[in-house]
């Protein structure tokens, strides 16, 4: 027979899955922040823009699916994180929306704001969307303001509803690694799918000097996250408690998940070094398996081993793990069925993923009449 608790550890892994999947995939949001500062004309801006509008459909689609398990699987959280941080999620929903609006209207003919204005939106999103849903995530080991009745409803402890979270340096760290992660990823797949020596050579520059950032506020954060408190639950009572390293403690005790810790990081690196050194085309494909492993592993090590997965800094007892904060074992156990199909749905985005980049987008298809973004 399937336990509740088995059910609850496999949904986080699900989750965790599609939160690692949407970090990749928001190398699209990445080369939008860079439309303004990497093209040097407007017919390289709008390659860039076509190159981006090509995928930012995937990764719309898997937001949408990562909010959507994460709200069937520990309708809690989602309840405590949307009810009270909820200026956060507004300003990442609207970021995602005009995105949605710019891609649909930037190139149409007579539009009434102007390509400008879908430029900015895209660059607004690109920016906007990567920083804050790092700054979401810091959430989960850093602790937010909130406290839960005994009807489990959320009662928050500002009046800033999540906004707090931005005067929290190793939330801010996290925001602007993901960031730069995007972008680093953004220009990997632009070198990978344009033809366009020019454009190339610039996107080789400011892989440079986007790996820079990166690097100082993802250590930043790491060595913060390792040398902090965590959050630890009694698996028997379920009470809260504060622990010294509970982060190290977590990957000491899952091996496994250390090792994929040190495979992604490994993997980013090499992805990066190879564009920069050996003029690679492939170094996004390095750098994108390892966006996945690293994420995927610090998902795991904020949930699983009695961790508290959202931890309250306001009332200690109400924070948020996978055993108190999961649905029922009947709704888990349907979904599971459900979670069957999603290996066809990847085939299927891949699938079209190699279709759509059968060919690199050259300046002639820009300059042609045929539809673009």
């Amino acid at each position: 027979m399937i336990s509740q608790l088995f059910l609850q550890h496999y949904w986080w892994i699900i989750v965790s899955i599609l939160a690692s999947l949407l970090v990749f995939l928001m190398f699209v949001q990445g080369g939008q922040s860079m439309i303004y500062s990497l093209p040097e004309n407007s017919t390289q801006k709008t390659m860039i823009v076509n190159t981006m509008g090509r995928k930012w459909e995937f990764t719309f689609t898997t937001l949408v699916t990562f909010g959507g398990a994460f709200f069937a699987s520990f309708p809690l959280f989602y309840a405590t994180s949307f009810g009270g941080a909820y200026w956060v999620w507004i300003a990442i929903l609207f970021s995602f929306t005009i995105q949605a609006i710019a891609y649909e209207f930037r190139s149409k003919p007579n539009n009434v704001l102007g390509q400008k204005t879908f430029d900015f939106f895209l660059f607004l999103n690109g920016s906007l969307g990567p920083f804050l849903i790092g700054v979401a995530v810091a959430t989960f080991f850093t602790g937010a303001m909130f406290t839960l009745d005994q009807m489990n409803q959320v009662h928050w402890a500002t009046h800033w509803y999540g906004l707090e979270a931005l005067l929290n340096m190793r939330n801010l760290s996290l925001g602007f690694a993901v960031l730069f992660l995007a972008r680093i990823n953004g220009v990997l797949y632009i070198i990978n799918t344009l033809d366009e020596e020019d454009l190339v050579k610039r996107s080789v520059k400011a892989l440079i000097t986007n790996s820079i950032p990166f690097l100082i506020f993802f250590l930043f954060f790491v060595i913060c996250l390792l040398f902090s408190k965590g959050f630890a639950a009694d698996p028997m009572t379920g009470t809260i408690t504060i622990e010294k390293f509970k982060y190290i403690h977590n990957l000491i005790q899952m091996p496994v998940v250390l090792i994929l810790f040190l495979l992604g990081v490994i993997s980013v690196l090499y992805g990066i070094g190879i564009t920069i050194l050996r003029k690679s085309l492939s170094g996004i494909w390095f750098s994108g398996a390892g966006t996945v492993l690293t994420v995927f592993s610090l998902f795991l090590i904020a949930g699983f081993n009695e961790t508290s997965f959202y931890p309250s800094l306001f009332d200690l007892q109400s924070s948020l793990t996978i055993r108190n904060a999961s649905s029922s074992l009947f709704t888990l156990k349907t979904m599971m069925y459900v979670s069957f199909i999603i290996p066809l749905v990847i085939a299927y985005i891949w699938y079209a993923w190699k279709a759509i980049n059968n060919n690199k987008i050259t300046e002639a298809e820009m300059n042609s009449e045929e539809h673009k973004y």
